[in-house]
């Protein structure tokens, strides 16, 4: 003859039950107040993407672009990261160097292609420098900030500007040559890992 072990009797537990519907004697194994004290916990796991914006023209439209989005990013709160390579490297060598490079080919890239966040010149209708000198003038009638003024905001929000390796190693820069606040020269390694690491990126 076999005996079934019984519940305990709880008077108080039984009359909660028949009130809102549960079974005489049964007790629910998970309370809403325990799903809502779970949710957080379950919310806190969904980590946040990054921002990763990798900019490689040194375009004056496409500068302009890309501190728009980084510093709009980092006012939203969203971890942003700017990879800077080829000819957009050039943006982020100080303004007051005319000349970069140790041999004869890099000089005169540098010197055909002035380097520094205010020397960009336009892709298209450049006209000279006229082209940027209009673009500045349009941007300071509408309220618009320049890209220098937009790198500076961006900075001070936590936006980390990390160089290739490879550009600075090709065009002869040196971390003197760039603006204060670089990050460590990375490789294309260490970016490919950010982008299959949650974080979204932006070609510019």
């Amino acid at each position: 003859m076999t005996t079934e072990t019984l519940a305990p009797f709880d008077p108080l537990a039984d009359a909660i039950g028949a009130a809102i519907g549960w079974p005489e004697g049964s007790e629910p194994t998970e309370t809403p107040a325990t799903t809502a004290a779970l949710a957080p916990e379950q919310e806190a796991e969904v980590k946040p993407k990054d921002f990763l914006i990798i900019d490689y023209s040194g375009d004056l439209e496409k500068t302009w672009a890309a501190m728009i989005l980084a510093s709009t990013s980092a006012a939203m709160g969203v971890k942003t990261r700017v990879f800077v390579t080829f000819w957009g490297l050039q943006t982020f060598v100080r303004d007051d160097k005319r000349i970069t490079g140790d041999n004869w080919m890099q000089k005169m890239m540098s010197a055909m292609q002035r380097p520094g966040v205010s020397h960009r010149k336009l892709s298209k209708m450049n006209f000279l420098g006229m082209g940027p000198w209009m673009m500045g003038r349009l941007a300071k009638q509408y309220g618009v900030a320049s890209p220098k003024e937009l790198l500076e905001v961006a900075q001070e929000m936590g936006v980390e500007f990390i160089p290739c390796q490879m550009t600075m190693d090709m065009f002869g820069l040196k971390r003197e040559d760039m603006i204060d606040g670089m990050a460590e020269p990375v490789g294309a390694a260490t970016v490919i890992g950010l982008m299959t690491d949650n974080s979204v990126p932006l070609f510019i």
